[in-house]
């Protein structure tokens, strides 16, 4: 017994170890993803090694230790997520409808044949702008229904699993469809006119993950992500960045685009929001974003009802306020001399 509370110590450690390894090989990205996990992991050790005693030979003691600074550590990460961090985006004080947007995020899975299901929660959301992926023609076929509700529209039907629909109620501007990286992975660009006749530069993303039967790799992920990132960081305008990035808020490659970008995470200080996997609940990571610009505050963010993807959709609403952008101000992570490095070592990255 004493040598399998070791092994699973050991094994425990090595989970938290590997993503410290700046290598983009997906057997280290990976274990970027599952933090909450082994925190669980390592609090479990300790009841363990409690119920046995707490052994007080030197490798127990030294392993011991180790464990304890592993809670501390994974805690620390994933700190910024909970309610009892301060919250990165202020909640609006007074609505003002003309300058509201809100936004529907949803991964349908593409094999999914339950588009009544996911119309159903499109029309309860009622939001301004839906972005589906994983959307193939047959999806595109199932929602065209959307067509009258939402009169604009941006169809990239693709049977890959790297489909796009976007639906918006508001007018949208300079529409681009771009293969940024990889040719069959879209991403979309365009600007969203609120009815206040503000402009808003949108991008809808959903990279590849780093997972061998996808991309073995994070390095087209990453690239993806950090051209946008300093797209935005180039941009005057108000930003919305919405999709499936296929990593987790805590990532280092996620704090690094908010870094360069300039953006704000509504969900930090309000909670994990873990979309991905709807089936699984011990094995569930936040991987449906939407990064926002300083002009923008929060008036609410939600899960929605599954309807068998194996993604959560996500639902927020959003306001366009001139002074947040000062208000706000403080709480864009900096970027140091190394960041901006790394970074751009990531967007010149061999694919």
């Amino acid at each position: 017994m004493n040598n399998a509370l070791m092994l699973a110590g050991i094994i425990i450690l090595c989970f938290t170890l590997l993503p410290l390894i700046r290598h983009d090989y997906w057997t280290f990205r990976v274990f970027d993803y599952p933090r909450i996990q082994k925190l669980v992991l390592t609090l479990t050790w300790f009841v363990a090694y409690m119920a046995m005693g707490m052994p007080v030979e030197m490798p127990f003691s030294v392993l011991a230790v180790a464990m304890f600074v592993n809670c501390c550590y994974l805690f620390y990460l994933i700190f910024p997520f909970t309610i009892l961090a301060k919250k990165q985006v202020k909640k609006i004080i007074h609505d003002d409808a003309d300058n509201s947007i809100s936004i529907l995020i949803s991964n349908v899975y593409e094999d999914n044949d339950n588009i009544a299901g996911c119309l159903q929660v499109v029309h309860r959301c009622g939001a301004d702008l839906v972005l589906l992926l994983e959307t193939n023609d047959k999806w595109a076929a199932g929602t065209e229904v959307l067509d009258e509700v939402y009169p604009h529209q941006v169809k990239v039907p693709l049977n890959n699993t790297y489909g796009m629909l976007f639906f918006s109620k508001y007018p949208i501007h300079d529409v681009t469809v771009r293969y940024l990286v990889e040719e069959d992975i879209p991403s979309i660009r365009c600007r969203v006119e609120l009815p206040s006749m503000q402009m808003v530069q949108v991008y809808a993303v959903h990279p590849t993950p780093p997972v061998p039967n996808e991309n073995p790799r994070s390095t087209e992920r990453d690239k993806e992500l950090l051209i946008i990132a300093e797209e935005a960081s180039k941009t005057k305008l108000p930003i919305l960045v919405m999709g499936d990035l296929n990593d987790v808020a805590w990532s280092y490659t996620t704090t690094l685009f908010l870094k360069i970008s300039g953006l704000l995470d509504p969900r930090r200080g309000r909670g994990f929001f873990n979309t991905f996997h709807a089936h699984y609940p011990f094995l569930r990571f936040p991987l449906d974003h939407a990064f926002i610009s300083t002009h923008f505050k929060l008036k609410t963010i939600r899960k929605e009802d599954n309807f068998d993807s194996d993604h959560f959709p996500i639902f927020a609403q959003l306001q366009y306020e001139k002074q947040a952008d000062e208000e706000q101000s403080e709480a864009v992570l900096e970027a140091d001399v190394e960041d901006r490095e790394m970074a751009a070592e990531k967007r010149h990255a061999e694919t």
